[in-house]
């Protein structure tokens, strides 16, 4: 049986009609994996901060192990004992090794540090100095530190914004080694659906400091519940019940988000939609095409690497029901 970690419970910060965050409820079981998602200035950076015990919320309460979370307000050393934050703002003390770094941390806390440090990836790293790391590197010298406080819970905030592929994949197992070898909850705020979508088991969407969704990664992608969801986790189009009669679509909503994977480029025939291609772009495993029928675009994905701009093509929409 699931066990609850974590409480967030009418959780608000601002006043009256200059809020962040208002009445925001959810809660997050040991070893589950929690993503906020949403706009720049949608509140994900505040809420963290307030889950930390960073900033002091203008009302409700966060419960950790069913205890109540104190804010700054409430203690003179803010933060959780079991709580750790990495905010996209980390530092680390110049001009020292690694191994210095990490050291100091160590004398407050008796942790074994060799799993760590292999989790981490930085074993490798522990003589340089930290102004001879990469960006990658010092975020996961930053994550160890934290880590070696034996946190219940890991908090990252955009964890991979900077980052190249490469780093971007390192830090992905890290991130999934911290809770299967370390069995450390986690839970992060990205902005990019491809880091999202396959971590994810759980997806919080906010909106001007609100929760507008929450569900499965499967579920937020396939049924947003409005295209500000639907754009922030890929490519989409907007049907009207006009197209949805075209492509023999019936629903009782006045519009369908449908995404690129439910078109089909096929023969003309019934329940098609002929349009012209605008756009071609090459993905690799896959073509992503733009195509335009009477004004309306189309994202189209396709693995007919043969397609090309200004072709003529048929549609065809095909929606799993889940």
């Amino acid at each position: 049986m699931p066990i609850n970690l974590l409480s967030v419970s009418g959780i608000t910060f601002g006043e009256d009609k200059n809020y962040i965050l208002k009445d925001i409820h959810f809660s997050q079981n040991q070893f589950q994996k929690i993503v906020i998602a949403g706009e720049t200035g949608s509140g994900k950076s505040t809420l963290l901060k307030i889950i930390a015990g960073f900033e002091q919320p203008s009302s409700g309460q966060v419960t950790f192990e069913n205890k109540k979370i104190k804010g700054p307000a409430d203690q003179l050393v803010p933060g959780h004992p079991q709580i750790v934050y990495l905010s996209q703002q980390f530092e680390l003390p110049k001009f020292l090794r690694v191994e210095q770094v990490l050291e100091y941390v160590n004398q407050l806390k008796s942790t074994p540090e060799e799993k760590i440090f292999s989790v981490c990836r930085i074993n490798h790293l522990l003589k340089r100095k930290t102004d001879q790391l990469s960006g990658g590197e010092k975020q996961r010298i930053a994550i160890a530190r934290l880590l070696i406080q034996r946190p219940k819970l890991l908090l990252l905030d955009e964890p991979f914004s900077n980052l190249d592929r490469i780093m971007k994949g390192i830090l992905k197992e890290v991130i999934d080694d911290i809770g299967k070898k370390l069995k450390i909850t986690c839970m992060l705020v990205s902005h990019d659906p491809e880091d999202t979508l396959p971590w994810a088991d759980e997806i919080l969407v906010l909106k001007s400091g609100k929760i507008i969704q929450r569900g499965s990664p499967h579920q937020i992608y396939l049924h947003p519940i409005s295209p500000y969801v639907a754009g922030l986790f890929g490519k989409y189009a907007t049907l009207s019940q006009s197209w949805m009669k075209k492509f023999g679509v019936k629903s009782s909503a006045q519009n369908m988000i449908v995404r690129p994977e439910n078109f089909q480029v096929v023969s003309k025939g019934p329940k098609t939609v002929s349009g012209k291609i605008d756009k071609v772009h090459f993905f690799g495993s896959h073509l992503l095409l733009e195509v335009l029928s009477k004004g309306q675009r189309f994202h189209v994905a396709s693995h007919n690497a043969s397609l090309v701009n200004q072709e003529q093509v048929n549609l065809k929409i095909v929606i799993a029901r889940h």
